[in-house]
């Protein structure tokens, strides 16, 4: 569950945001930068961790085949909103912007939406903040929004201006016009490297 650190009236630009969580004290802590609000999210646990390493994989080999875009996990931090500012960490993200690795080395928020933003769930999470996410992706010019729920399992896919798309692990994710030959089957982002789907 999360926590709002900052209360409205003293609202936080991405900038003071960036300070503020690489203070010493800070260190161990994960926050995110809702519209000027600070909020504090718990440590993901190791379920997560494998779920969105997966997927990072995953587009990582795409990437690699097509020799273009990176893949950013990590929860690492994108601006998504200004005026008032707004940073979000998806669990994965893939970017298609032709950066070299020089300039992904820079320090600092990304102010460039990635094409794509992977949440995955916990069972912590409530329905109306991941749909306010999506939300804010979707309206800072991300392309793709995969919502992917290990409970069920199942992925959710977001497109702007398009109704959300409900895949099961039988059915097979395509990229789309947005990932054009990216294509894999929805049961591999809960499997374990030898292809045993994750108990």
């Amino acid at each position: 569950m999360s926590t709002t650190i900052r209360h409205t009236a003293d609202l936080m630009t991405a900038e003071e945001f960036y300070e503020f969580v690489h203070r010493p004290e800070n260190e161990d802590r994960h926050f995110e930068l809702d519209e000027g609000k600070v909020i504090e999210l718990p440590p993901p646990q190791i379920p997560h961790g494998f779920y969105s390493q997966n997927i990072g994989a995953l587009l990582w080999i795409f990437a690699r085949q097509r020799k273009r875009g990176y893949v950013c996990s990590n929860d690492s931090g994108v601006v998504i909103g200004h005026d008032p500012d707004t940073v979000r960490g998806p669990d994965v993200m893939f970017f298609d912007d032709g950066k070299s690795a020089k300039e992904i080395a820079q320090t600092g928020y990304s102010d460039d939406p990635p094409v794509l933003a992977v949440e995955v769930l916990s069972p912590s999470d409530r329905p109306g903040r991941v749909a306010r996410k999506v939300d804010q992706y979707l309206r800072a010019g991300v392309k793709l929004v995969w919502s992917v729920d290990p409970e069920v399992p199942e992925i959710t896919v977001y497109r702007p201006n398009a109704r959300p798309e409900l895949l099961g692990s039988n059915d097979t994710l395509h990229g789309g016009a947005e990932l054009p030959g990216f294509e894999c089957r929805v049961a591999e982002f809960f499997e374990l490297p030898g292809g045993a789907p994750a108990e």
